[in-house]
């Protein structure tokens, strides 16, 4: 494995990676500084005892798409090409063959998770064989094990918030907030999105009508969540590590 790794400025000198606290910032530098050729690391809880970074700081790294996360807890760095090019003779591939193969590198040489072919799926959801009640199949995901993921408590916080009467068991409203955690989002990060927009919106007549899941929960739910960062903390100096 290539010993040098280097950091680009077009990364590391955006707001969204300079707001975001120091220790999450020193958890980014090491995760890089540790990962193989292909900016991949397997070890991520230990680097984070290593120099006393916490659970958040990670959370936070996969919540903002610093860090693409993989079932298995494996972690690849987005941005690992924008950073880093390591010639042929220095590179060595990564072992985590199928973790690479769900990735596609975009144009601007970040990495992207391959959407899934659902019409190749092995398993298929048969809605005239859906059984009603505890033993029900998760429709959006064709999975035979039932979906913890809390579509209840974001649909009933945001009603609580807002005096609507939407329903959890909606299709659409699921799907949005599936999306969403699979990014890496949290239950209190849609909590803190309901509370932002409520309080900018709900008394604004022309707004507060855009107090419902398909706005909230969209594309712009990072911005939104955002918003909730009134204050940035200073930046962190670059301590040594090479940038360009």
């Amino acid at each position: 494995m290539a010993q040098r790794r280097m950091f680009s400025k077009k990364v590391t000198d955006t707001d969204t990676f300079l707001d975001m606290p120091l220790s999450t910032q020193a958890l980014y530098f090491h995760l890089n500084m540790h990962a193989d050729d292909d900016g991949f690391i397997d070890n991520t809880k230990t680097i984070q005892r290593m120099i006393g970074s916490s659970d958040d700081d990670r959370k936070l790294l996969v919540a903002k798409q610093f860090l693409l996360p993989f079932e298995n807890g494996l972690v690849v760095i987005k941005d690992w090409r924008v950073h880093n090019y390591i010639q042929g003779d220095r590179y060595h591939k990564t072992q985590y063959i199928n973790e690479k193969s769900q990735l596609v590198v975009e144009e601007n040489n970040m990495y992207t998770k391959r959407i899934q072919d659902v019409s190749n799926m092995d398993t298929q959801v048969r809605l005239g064989k859906v059984r009603l009640g505890k033993d029900r199949k998760d429709i959006l995901s064709g999975s035979e094990e039932p979906d913890q993921l809390p579509y209840k408590e974001v649909v009933d916080y945001l009603n609580e918030k807002t005096g609507s009467k939407y329903r959890s068991s909606g299709t659409k409203t699921k799907k949005l907030i599936k999306a969403r955690f699979n990014e890496g989002f949290s239950l209190d990060d849609f909590r803190t999105v309901i509370d932002v927009k409520s309080k900018q919106w709900l008394t604004d007549q022309k707004m507060k009508q855009y107090l419902r899941p398909e706005t909230l929960f969209g594309t712009k739910f990072e911005s939104y969540l955002n918003e909730n960062q009134v204050t940035s903390k200073p930046a962190m100096k670059n301590g040594g590590y090479g940038t360009r």
